[in-house]
Formats: structure tokens, C-alpha cells, sequence
């Protein structure tokens, strides 16, 4: 069976929760995650997020450097991707664990010893996005957005541990294999992140899918929610509004095809959550979404988290 889960908290690199605050402590990549992290044994792609949202600013590492060397050791031997991992080895080691993750398919590993501190860092694949790019020639375009859409789509406001169904197509225009299991264990809509990190311009834009929240729910994944003031809650990824305002589905309206914004068209990836990961003020739990207050929302649960001192 195919390793299909990239979860990430780091401290434990449980790959569930994208790049966002835990990736500054994790040591070096060298050290394999444990069971249950980054390895599932699904055959879907059901993946984690916990990528820090600081790691969405790939500063330098452009077309200049990594995409046009290829994702693998030729890639990796240029004094210019030395040079910007080397900028915040803890942090670029959390972005490269995702990058690779997305990139490469399961069972490929990319390795990387740093000339400076001697210390080797390894990443494994998991769902092979990007082929070309990874057997050592220079990245497509659509290959550079869908690595983009799928370290976006791995990014958690909050660092918790959140798993996630991920639909779309690779960047050779191939699905990424599901089952309807997988659509019914994951039945809620969430939301298509596109867009490109490595052009140093574009950025990531998330877009809801009909996800809603009441006042009284909260939830982790809320990247493509807007905050009070119709903003993103996930700077830098830009919120966008509906996915329907700018993506294509696929024949079986199952994920998005592609995204235009701005006259560019994108190679985007489609998130769904479990049910279980929307949270209510009054299941008797505080979770980091809820706030202590009087009343019955989710910035203000006195059931759940008591009133504030």
C-alpha cells in the first residue's frame, strides 16, 4: 500500500496540521517520523496539516534556484538553495518536509546535508504531484502550483492535529486516487487553495466551498474562512470568497479542475473535513478555537470554557 498521510506538528511531526506554528522546534528531517505521522497506509490521499504559516514565505527560493535545478540532489547542491535554508535551517526543514511531501510520491525520499553544520536532513514523499520536477528536471509551471495549492492546503491556523481528505489533479493532469469512503468519512466541503509560492509574486488563495460555521461552531481549518472583517484568518494565503467564483470541477463535480484569478489560470487542490472536526459550544470540551465568556458562541462559551476571570 502507498504512504498517503502528511501530517505535521512539529515536536512530533504528527503531519496533521500543516506548516504553522510548530515547525521552528522540530529537529533535523534525519529523524523518520513515527508511525502514524507522516505513513498511513490508505491508499487516498487523507493528509494532515500543520505547515506554520511562515512557511508560505519561501523568500528566494525561486526560479533562480530550486525549480529550475530540479527537486532532487541536483537541485539541492546549489549555493542558492544553501543559501535560503540555511536562513532558518528549523523553519526551511518544516517547509521542506511539505514540499517534498507534495511533491514526491510515496516510497522516494529527497536527502540534504548541510555543507556548514554537517547535519543531513531527509524527507519523504508521500503523494507525487509534481513527477517531472522531481526526477531532476526543471519545474512546469503547473507543477510549481500544485506543490503550492498543497503546502497551502496543509497550512493550520491553530497547530493542531486535523486530518484532511486532498482531491484535485497532479501536475501531469492525473487524479489523485480516492474512494467514496474517503468522500463519506470526509463529508464536508471545505474549501480550493491555488496559486504559486515560488514565483516571489503570486502567493496562495484559499476559497470556501460552502463551508460555514454557526456562532455557536468553531473550527481549526479556517484558512478559508473570513474573519469578522470579511479578511483572511491565514496571512499570507489570501481569502478569495466561494471557490465556485473562480474554480471548474471535474466531470463528477467531486474536486476542482482548475481556478483563474487575475487572467493566470491555477492547478488547484479541493480539501474536505470530517464532521467531527467542526467543534460546538456545549459538547462539554474547550477547545483552542473557544474563548471563555457568558454566553453560547465560540468566542464567548461559558459551558465549555467557564467565564473569563
Amino acid at each position: 500500500m502507498q504512504f498517503r498521510t502528511l501530517e505535521s506538528r512539529c515536536g512530533g511531526w504528527g503531519l496533521l496540521v500543516v506548516l504553522l506554528a510548530s515547525a521552528a522546534g522540530c529537529g533535523p528531517a534525519g529523524e523518520l517520523p513515527e508511525e502514524g505521522d507522516l505513513a498511513s497506509t490508505r491508499q487516498h490521499a487523507v493528509v494532515g496539516n500543520g505547515l506554520n504559516l511562515n512557511g508560505l514565505n519561501l523568500n528566494g527560493l525561486n526560479l533562480n534556484g530550486l525549480s529550475l535545478n530540479g527537486l532532487n540532489l541536483n537541485g539541492l547542491s546549489t549555493p542558492s538553495f544553501h543559501g535560503w535554508f540555511t536562513q532558518d535551517a528549523a523553519q526551511n526543514d518544516g517547509v521542506m518536509k511539505y514540499m517534498v511531501g507534495c511533491a514526491l510520491a510515496a516510497g522516494e525520499s529527497l536527502s540534504y546535508t548541510d555543507p556548514s553544520s554537517k547535519i543531513t536532513y531527509t524527507w519523504p514523499g508521500v503523494l507525487g504531484l509534481a513527477p517531472g520536477w522531481t526526477s531532476g528536471t526543471a519545474a512546469t509551471t503547473t507543477e510549481l502550483q500544485v506543490v503550492s495549492a498543497c503546502m497551502a492546503a496543509h497550512a493550520n491556523k491553530f497547530g493542531l492535529h486535523v486530518t484532511i481528505s486532498l482531491l484535485g489533479l497532479d501536475g501531469t493532469g492525473q487524479p489523485i486516487p480516492y474512494t467514496s469512503q474517503e468522500l463519506a468519512d470526509y463529508d464536508v466541503k471545505e474549501a480550493c487553495f491555488f496559486g504559486n509560492l515560488f514565483d516571489n509574486l503570486t502567493g496562495t488563495f484559499a476559497a470556501n466551498d460552502g463551508f460555514s460555521l454557526s456562532s455557536g461552531e468553531s473550527s481549526a481549518r479556517v484558512c478559508a474562512l473570513p474573519d469578522a472583517s470579511g479578511l483572511s484568518q491565514c496571512s499570507p494565503i489570501m481569502y478569495m470568497g466561494n471557490c465556485s467564483q473562480y474554480c471548474v470541477k471535474d466531470a463528477t463535480g467531486t474536486f476542482y479542475t482548475s481556478c483563474d484569478y487575475n487572467g493566470v489560470s491555477y492547478r488547484p487542490i479541493t480539501t474536505r473535513i470530517a464532521r467531527e472536526d467542526i467543534y460546538t459550544c456545549g459538547d462539554g470540551v474547550c477547545q483552542v478555537t473557544e474563548s471563555c465568556g457568558t454566553g453560547t458562541t465560540a468566542d464567548s462559551c461559558a459551558a465549555d470554557c467557564g467565564t473569563c476571570p
